[in-house]
C-alpha cells in the first residue's frame, strides 16, 4: 500500500466520459464540480487506502473506490464498495 499523499490531488485529471461514467456507475446525477469535490473528497479522507495493481491505483474508501491510471493520474471509474 502507498500512504495517501498531494500527489493525486496534484495531478488528478478527467476526461468529458468519465463525468457520465462516474453518475452511471454510482447511480448518481451529479454535476462535473460536485464529481471533482467528492473525488478531492476520497483522495484527501486518511482512512482512503491506496493499492497500485498493474497500470492503475485503486482508491478505496468506505462506499466507493476510484480507479486512477498511474502513469497520468486520469481518474478511470468508481465503483461502489
Amino acid at each position: 500500500m502507498i500512504p495517501a499523499n498531494d500527489i493525486f490531488l496534484k495531478n488528478i485529471c478527467y476526461t468529458p466520459l468519465v463525468f457520465e461514467r462516474f453518475n452511471k456507475k454510482l447511480g448518481t446525477k451529479l454535476d462535473n464540480d460536485e464529481i471533482k469535490q467528492l473525488v478531492n473528497k476520497i483522495i484527501s479522507d486518511p482512512r482512503t487506502t491506496i493499492i497500485k495493481q498493474g497500470k492503475n491505483y485503486y482508491l478505496k474508501n468506505k462506499d466507493i473506490e476510484l480507479v486512477i491510471n498511474s502513469y497520468n493520474y486520469r481518474l478511470i471509474t468508481a465503483n461502489k464498495n
